[in-house]
């Protein structure tokens, strides 16, 4: 194939679909894939019409460990490769670390953290030998914060993100490899709704806090492209950033005890 491929999970909706149509309207044929198979159907069918990009449809649940691992047979079936990997999907468990069975936190760590680390571990190769890659991570300004009560793993799991993009771009500096961590703050998408915390969110949160999903993916394409290890969009979350860094440790960890309950509600 003469075009090549990005292949994006959590295509269904938010800030997945908006990188789906980011890279469709830069050229590239797409794979996408989520749960959601009449989602990923609607959007494949939007990105023929639009932008005349092949879309491939493959539902799968990161949950599955052997999901990476056929989501990337089935490419290789159809004689494609990976040429940009947007590794999006993820959700929130809202309440306290100890509110939810073990099994919710095992599947929530296999979609969040294993999957997109096994999907770029097996991607990688064929970029340095091709000297062409992109990879984003979609992390988030909750990686680069204090953590705070509630939805215990998120923050740390997006800070492995961080941490994993900063490496693998150095590591892949002389390979023709872009490798880029995407941070948004609060974006509108479906995130909320499906863990159940839209009406807090929307009460506690400012209008100014908020961002859409297609300025988010647009500022993470932008940000790979030039090969910026760490994308924070918007002024206020840059902001909110660089406080945090420059506060002591303690305040900064107080300041989130005194917040948390403010958007994620007492736990």
């Amino acid at each position: 194939m003469d075009r090549r491929l990005a292949l994006v999970t959590g295509a269904s909706a938010g800030i997945g679909a908006a990188f789906c149509r980011i890279y469709a309207s830069h050229g590239y044929d797409v794979a996408l894939t989520a749960r959601r198979a009449e989602r990923l159907d609607d959007l494949a069918g939007e990105l023929r019409a639009r932008f005349g990009a092949e879309a491939l449809t493959i539902p799968a649940d990161l949950a599955d460990p052997k999901a990476p691992e056929m989501i990337l047979q089935r490419l290789a079936a159809q004689g494609r490769v990976v040429d940009a990997l947007v590794n999006n999907a993820g959700y929130g468990v809202p309440g306290g670390f100890l509110d939810s069975p073990w099994e919710t936190h095992e599947a929530f760590l296999r979609v969040m953290l294993t999957a997109p680390t096994e999907l770029a571990y097996r991607v990688l190769p064929g970029m340095a030998e091709r000297r062409f890659g992109r990879i984003v991570n979609v992390a988030s300004l909750a990686g680069l914060i204090p953590g705070s009560p509630g939805a215990t793993l998120y923050g740390a799991v997006k800070s492995y993100l961080i941490k994993t993009s900063q490496s693998l771009h150095l590591e892949t500096l002389d390979q023709g490899v872009h490798v880029s961590a995407l941070c948004p703050g609060f974006t509108y998408s479906e995130f909320h709704d499906v863990n159940a915390t839209r009406e807090q969110i929307s009460r506690s949160a400012p209008p100014w806090l908020w961002m859409d999903a297609d300025a988010v993916a647009a500022a993470g394409y932008a940000a790979v492209e030039a090969n910026r290890p760490i994308c924070v969009p918007g002024v206020p979350n840059k902001a909110i950033a660089a406080g945090v860094k420059l506060a002591p440790d303690a305040w900064a960890l107080a300041l989130m005890a005194s917040q948390a309950p403010r958007f994620r509600g007492k736990v």
